[in-house]
């Protein structure tokens, strides 16, 4: 059996099996609530593997271990920086966001950020923005995973780029047509699990042809700083580490990570959720560090960053194994698009509407409208996955974490700042996106965020207080 084939055989299968997740799951959605948030019924382990999936795939697959390439030893950075927002995600925000979202009925994290009287006044103004902010970076980000399925494909088949992007998006807008909520969760957990296992073996079969950690470090020792690598010294190192430990504030303000935390069944699900998904983490940011260290070591700077993950399969694996590995990894890849359409479906179905929500079928024509503009960026509008994702990560990030951790540290705020948080978190990432590269972008990702933040807790207020709040 050729490499080409193992692919394809594994990936037919691999699609089948998530077509009939999909089909399972669409007889547990009897309308919106379970469409998009499962009815309030997940587990610890689809949670936490799922909420990991959906956060990490294209970016932590391909950019982190092509990141490591590239950088070398500063890398070691993100380590860190992602970490610790998986942290502050699974032991602060999910706990509260978990029991405020229910006592409030929120279905999504906008409805839960612009709280009640939603039809009217400034409430709706804050869904119509958040809700642009959510159509607006998720279509990139979509698009980033699109793109990177579809080099991938491109590369393995010997396809036309745009042929592959859009086999790859077919299938994702399949399943998450058929299944909403209950397939995106199930899938992204089984994606979740494949990861961790190539993180498992890659890493170890890199090291191990390059002769060893000790060869692995004296290898990078006597290459010298990275092609392309970061500052290492001075004040422009300090503002990389800012930059890059920034990614880690990110964590709460995504909406496709912190539905599933909105989702969660009980307490024991939060518990067993917390623990599973800091050791998912662990394994996967180090393994994907690792394989692209490793990669410098044995190769050099001869590979395109981007593609180290897929080299360093084919080179050290059989080609049936070195398949199978491809083929489960461009699945994790496609599959992190499924959670952000069904978030940005939520948006223009379930937030935008003024009286009622939107039925199923406009739900699921939201999310086939929205993949077909995120194929149209990623074929028209190619950029590197790592800048892409980042982008959108830290808009999002921007516009709804600080709102969303002043909430859920028990005080409110008058609606008129949070539609100013939101509006100076990412408005404040796209222009500091369109200003000239600072070291780790610390401009970009600590700012508008810290701006945001100001905002609101100048605003804020226990319940109870007598300050008239605007409406």
């Amino acid at each position: 059996m050729t490499r080409a084939e193992a692919i394809l055989y594994t990936l037919v299968a691999y699609k089948l099996v998530l077509v009939a997740i999909g089909l399972w799951a669409a007889r547990r959605n009897l309308d919106t609530a379970d469409f998009f948030l499962g009815g309030r019924r997940l587990g610890g382990w689809v949670a936490a593997i799922s909420a990991s999936a959906s956060s990490s795939s294209a970016w932590t697959l391909v950019a982190v271990s092509g990141m490591a390439y590239l950088w070398g030893w500063p890398a070691l950075w993100l380590f860190p920086a992602t970490l610790s927002g998986f942290i502050i995600n699974w032991f602060w925000v999910a706990p509260r966001l978990m029991r405020a979202s229910r006592d409030q009925g929120a279905i999504t994290l906008t409805e839960f950020i612009a709280g009640p009287g939603a039809d009217h006044g400034w409430p709706r103004r804050i869904v119509i923005l958040a809700s642009g902010v959510v159509l607006f970076s998720f279509t990139f980000y979509i698009a980033a995973q699109f793109q990177a399925a579809g080099s991938a494909f491109a590369s393995t088949f010997e396809l036309e780029m745009r042929t592959a992007v859009m086999i790859g998006a077919a299938v994702v807008l399949l399943y998450t047509l058929l299944g909403g909520f209950w397939a995106v969760s199930v899938t992204d957990t089984l994606q979740g699990l494949v990861m961790a296992v190539t993180a498992l073996l890659l890493p170890v079969a890199a090291v191990i042809a390059a002769g060893g950690p000790g060869a692995v470090v004296e290898a990078l020792a006597a290459q010298g700083p990275a092609l392309g690598g970061p500052p290492t010294a001075g004040i422009a190192a300090v503002g990389f580490v800012l930059g890059t430990l920034g990614i880690g504030i990110g964590y709460p303000g995504q909406p496709h990570v912190v539905n599933r935390f909105m989702a969660l069944r009980d307490a024991r699900a939060l518990r067993d959720g917390q623990v599973i998904a800091i050791s998912w983490a662990v394994v996967i940011y180090a393994g994907m560090l690792t394989v692209g260290l490793a990669a410098r070591a044995l190769y050099g700077g001869l590979l395109a960053d981007e593609q180290v993950l897929f080299e360093v399969a084919n080179r050290l694996f059989a080609p049936v194994v070195a398949g199978i590995i491809i083929a489960a990894v461009l699945s994790a890849i496609m599959s992190t698009a499924d959670s952000q359409l069904l978030v940005a479906a939520a948006s223009v179905s379930h937030d935008l509407p003024r009286r009622g929500r939107g039925s199923l079928a406009v739900s699921r024509l939201v999310v086939a409208l929205i993949s077909g503009l995120a194929v149209l960026v990623a074929v028209l509008l190619p950029q590197t996955i790592f800048a892409r994702v980042l982008f959108a990560w830290t808009a999002l990030g921007a516009a709804f974490g600080p709102p969303l951790l002043v909430r859920l540290a028990g005080f409110t705020m008058p609606p008129p700042h949070v539609f100013a948080a939101l509006a100076v978190g990412f408005f404040g990432t796209v222009g500091c996106y369109w200003l000239p590269n600072t070291p780790g972008d610390w401009l970009e990702r600590l700012v508008p965020f810290f701006l945001s933040l100001a905002i609101c807790l100048s605003a804020a207020r226990k319940p109870g207080d007598p300050v008239k709040h605007a409406t």
